[in-house]
């Protein structure tokens, strides 16, 4: 099966980490897709009828007797995903931040960003240093409490503190600030605060106390999800970088952990800042709306002009075949984020949720030497 297949090279790959797993990952996203081509089926369909294959392995020996079968035939995928921004450490928040312009018509600002996509998810980055982070997230929710309906959001530790004990003084300097009250209130999760050496190290209950905490860069293995919640941690992210299988077992996990205990349900995000519009996008997309994740994190949109440097006529093949989720503007073909949300409709059908390719005769290869200060993988 396709699933067994992927587990057969785990050893080899998966299980030595981030770096060698995200070859493998590829090559699980391209068997999935000449299967699911093969068939005549969307990548929906095979999951929810279980044509991978996915079943019991030694590496997953935490899930054996759970029945994957009416788990996975109860997945349904929604028509839209919130598209959840990410405001950057160095992100401008409005127009007295913004010391030099781009000046090409789209979003440069926080509030620019609010105004243009209609964002109601947000992803906040603090940097480890306590007296920095709280002026950063009061400029922040200066901007995010004047949103007509309110707002919802996401601390992302991004590894910069040293211990949890820097992030529970973080987290309290927060509730205590009146300035940062409704935002401290719309926090759904704390995303990886501590570096990966240490994350896994010493237990974090005294901050899942104050707000659930989930696992992220330190997911390198099968068996990190685990780990992590015997250590107080309530969930963990979904990237296709990191395997889709691994994904699904996750979400597997949480299912089966949420059905056996009471108190706050464990999560699975999806996160991904710089994902690019094409192939990547729709297969992220439509594995995450297929596990009921309900917004993920989109800013690959404002790190290149859409699909301006791919040829025109795989600009025309993505648009024609995925009009819900692209549009053409600003000169290039790019993701449309309306009201704050990204259309889905589209991915359903044959093959891994695209009706188009790229242009692999325009593709060059990598330089057998890397040019100086650029580290090829």
């Amino acid at each position: 099966t396709a699933f067994g297949h992927s587990m057969a090279h785990y050893p080899a790959l998966g299980a030595r980490g981030l770096e060698a797993g995200f070859g493998a990952a590829l090559v699980d996203k391209a068997i999935a897709d000449a299967l699911c081509r093969a068939l005549g089926v969307s990548f929906f369909d095979a999951v929810q009828r279980n044509r991978l294959g996915v079943a019991h392995h030694p590496a997953i020996g935490d899930l054996a007797g759970f029945d994957f079968a009416p788990f996975l035939a109860a997945l349904q995928p929604a028509p839209t995903i919130a598209a959840r921004h990410t405001v950057g450490l160095l992100d401008p928040i409005s127009a007295d931040d913004a010391a030099t312009r781009v000046n090409d018509g789209l979003p440069e600002t926080l509030e620019e960003v609010i105004a243009a996509y209609g964002h109601r998810w947000f992803k906040l980055k603090v940097g480890g240093d306590l007296a920095a982070d709280l002026e950063r997230l009061r400029a922040i929710a200066a901007v995010l409490d004047r949103i007509p309906g309110g707002y919802a959001a996401t601390l992302d530790g991004n590894e910069q503190y040293a211990d949890i004990d820097g992030v529970v003084a973080l987290w309290r300097k927060v509730m205590e600030t009146p300035a940062l009250a409704q935002l401290a209130a719309r926090v759904a999760f704390i995303e990886q605060p501590v570096k990966r050496a240490n994350a896994l190290a010493a237990d974090c209950r005294a901050l899942a106390a104050l707000k659930p905490v989930i696992i992220d860069e330190s997911d390198g293995t099968l068996d990190v999800f685990p780990r992590a919640r015997a250590l107080g941690y309530a969930g963990v992210s979904s990237k296709t970088c990191k395997g889709f299988y691994k994904s699904i077992l996750n979400a597997a996990r949480c299912a089966l952990w949420n059905r056996q205990t009471q108190g706050a349900p464990y999560v699975l995000s999806a996160e991904d800042l710089t994902l690019q519009a094409g192939l990547a996008l729709q297969q992220d997309l439509a594995l995450v709306t297929l596990l009921g994740i309900k917004h993920v994190e989109r800013n690959g949109h404002h790190y290149v002009n859409g699909m301006a440097a791919l040829p025109q006529g795989e600009q025309d093949a993505f648009l024609a075949a995925h009009p819900d989720l692209y549009e053409r503007r600003h000169g290039a073909v790019r993701v449309a984020i309306r009201d704050g949300r990204l259309a889905l409709g589209s991915l359903e059908r044959p093959g891994f949720a695209t009706g188009a390719e790229p242009d692999w005769s325009s593709m060059q290869p990598l330089p057998a030497v890397a040019p100086q200060g650029v580290l090829v993988t």
